[in-house]
């Protein structure tokens, strides 16, 4: 069954096994450093890396930016969310009537009341970006939210920004 399955690496850091539903298998190990080595495996091996590539903190977070659709999204993924296991990534866009509209996300305080976090948010237009946002963001009618967190941690965000409903 394809997924991902963590193991703790004591003194190392942690072990993220990922199996897709292609087939393919890929390891990734996140140091305590903040180094990342990933590998990927020959389906007929699996258990002789192919290939490897190391990346420092900062690539890292650059190449998971990519991958997660915050530097580029194709047009006909604009709307999916993510959900593995628990932890869902979901796309919400403010509406006027949305009740986060005009106000800072500190003055929320998003992160202790819901326990998901606004991990970038996009221009009405979705050319402009804003990664990681800072508790003195104001919301504006228009913007998409990305937010991550667990299934319920999201949807009180939802309930607290979006409003329910939209």
């Amino acid at each position: 069954m394809p997924g991902i399955r963590e193991t703790d690496l004591p003194g190392i850091g942690r072990k993220f096994v990922i199996e897709t539903r292609s087939g393919d298998k890929m390891v990734v190990v996140v140091h305590d450093d903040g180094r990342r080595a990933i590998y990927h495996f020959d389906q007929e091996d699996p258990d002789e890396p192919v290939s490897m590539v190391t990346l420092e903190d900062a690539e890292a977070r650059q190449v998971a930016s990519i991958v997660g659709g915050l530097a580029y999204q194709p047009k006909s993924l604009a709307d999916v969310d993510l959900d593995v296991n628990d932890l869902m990534i979901k796309w919400y866009k403010l509406s006027p009537n949305s009740p986060g509209v005009g106000k800072r996300i500190g003055e929320m305080q998003v992160r202790q009341t819901t326990g998901a976090m606004i991990i970038a948010i996009l221009g009405e237009d979705r050319s402009s970006k804003r990664i990681n946002p800072g508790p003195e963001e104001v919301l504006s009618a228009g913007q998409t939210l990305v937010v991550v967190g667990e299934r319920h941690q999201v949807k009180a965000l939802e309930r607290l920004i979006v409003g329910e409903g939209q």
